[in-house]
């Protein structure tokens, strides 16, 4: 047997018989500069519409504030209960506000429901100076967690998504933002981005988030507004297991970005479904391991690994292993070794890491030399 990678065919559905698809309908046409539909478990996109065209993001910024934040919090930086003091910067910060006061110190916690869900520009910078002294240094932290996000089209010049030529991002980068919050921390997410209203200094403000009065499924995101980025809305919703996010950029009115954000959670609901397929750590396949102590070792995923296709199209879905060959130990656990490719029909429509499930020690020098000759003439 030669170098090149072993492969091995898997049925990755369970069922043996096949199930004729109803045809998909294209998505709406929606009355937007840009958007993006995504499944949350199997990371596709479902839909969109100029999905990396370069956008405004207005307060749709805030999830990163946020994301930052509730980074902050757990590496122990910040508390909760912790007071953090109010410049006049973030006093005097125009926009949206929670309408915090220089000589009231405010606790991270307030600020936290202030900038979620009153959408305060105050509480934005507050909590930027908080972590990191200076709103300019934080924006530099919000870039390298962009990069690190995988958001390639992203720039951040401020905590709060006040209008500036290089404050820029995408419907699809946002996406992924949003994907990471919920993801990273959900308790978080579950506790500040569901919530209606909320009450400081005396000033109740609603959640601008329409879709959590209009659509039980729905839990989340953000808002954001300004005259140059129209008004925009991510929504996140979940029914059963499935969980989408909508991204939806540059519409009219705020009626508008709520009613086309339902149309792209309702078709996404309606017409596709996600399957988990092997959850981590679960074994998939035995690869075959050179010069180690075991002569195989299993193949697994490092994460849940779901697929989202139109429903009906999974029993039809085939996967296909391929090892790294030659596997040569030592290998550690988590190490890659291989791929596994899903196939509807002919069709490529997914690719993922498979890493390895345990260590495998080097073997003897005799079993080395041994696996060295047979190599030879693999």
């Amino acid at each position: 047997m030669s170098y090149i990678a072993r492969i091995f065919t898997l049925v990755a559905a369970v069922c043996s018989f096949t199930v004729q698809a109803a045809e998909i309908p294209p998505p709406p046409s929606l009355a937007v500069k840009s958007y993006v539909l995504r499944d949350f478990n199997s990371q596709s996109t479902i839909a969109q519409q100029a999905g990396d065209e370069r956008v405004e993001p207005a307060s749709l910024t805030k999830l990163m504030t946020a994301y930052l934040s509730f980074k902050a919090v757990k590496n122990g930086h910040l508390q909760l209960t912790q007071t953090l003091p109010i410049s006049v910067k973030a006093w005097k910060v125009e926009g949206s506000k929670m309408f915090v006061e220089p000589n009231r110190p405010v606790t991270v916690d307030e600020l936290l429901h202030g900038m979620i869900i009153q959408s305060g520009n105050d509480a934005s910078i507050a909590l930027a100076e908080g972590i990191a002294i200076s709103e300019e240094a934080f924006a530099d932290l919000m870039n390298k967690e962009a990069a690190r996000l995988g958001m390639k089209n992203t720039h951040f010049m401020n905590a709060t998504g006040l209008p500036d030529p290089q404050h820029y991002t995408t419907a699809y980068d946002l996406s992924l933002l949003a994907s990471a919050l919920i993801r990273d921390f959900p308790e978080d997410y579950k506790r500040l981005y569901s919530q209606k209203q909320y009450s400081y200094n005396n000033i109740t403000q609603p959640n601008r988030n329409r879709l959590l009065w209009l659509d039980p499924y729905v839990d989340g995101m953000k808002t954001g507004h300004t005259k140059t980025a129209g008004y925009c809305l991510i929504s996140s919703a979940k029914r059963g297991e499935t969980r989408l996010i909508s991204v939806v950029l540059g519409t009219p009115s705020d009626s508008a970005r709520a009613t086309e954000s339902q149309k792209l959670l309702n078709y996404g609901f309606q017409f596709y479904e996600s399957h988990l397929v092997y959850k981590r750590g679960q074994p998939i396949n035995q690869l075959k391991v050179w010069k180690g102590r075991e002569n195989v070792v299993a193949a697994t995923v490092p994460a849940d690994l779901s697929i989202t296709l139109p429903k009906g199209e999974y029993a039809r879905v085939k996967a296909k292993v391929t090892s790294r060959q030659p596997l040569i130990a030592p290998i550690s656990a988590g190490q890659d070794v291989g791929t596994i490719e899903f196939f509807l029909d002919d069709k490529l429509i997914d690719k993922r890491t498979l890493v390895a499930a345990k260590n495998v020690e080097v073997a003897g020098l005799f079993g080395r030399l041994w696996d060295t000759i047979k190599l030879w003439f693999a």
